[in-house]
């Protein structure tokens, strides 16, 4: 793992970005405090398959009925 500073990381930015890259971990600190990590990005070149989740994901008989308890507090009245 390195653990650099920002001042560190503006003048070894491409240096850093390497290390990340060759899987190494990476964090950006000020005044000795954790602020970021730089990881590899990774693009998602699969595409999406319409249905992949199906089976998978359970719905609620009553998901499209909203409580009265809760219309109440979004109106503050009672009914």
């Amino acid at each position: 793992m390195k653990i650099t500073n920002i001042h560190t990381a503006k003048t070894s930015l491409s240096q850093l970005i390497a290390s990340a890259l060759e899987g190494e971990e990476v964090i950006i600190s000020k005044a000795g405090k954790p602020l970021v990590r730089l990881i590899p990005y990774h693009s998602s070149q699969e595409p999406r398959i319409p249905g992949d989740w199906e089976g998978q994901v359970k719905m609620a008989d009553d998901f499209n009925t909203t409580p009265e308890e809760v219309i109440e507090g979004f109106y503050g009245e009672k009914t």
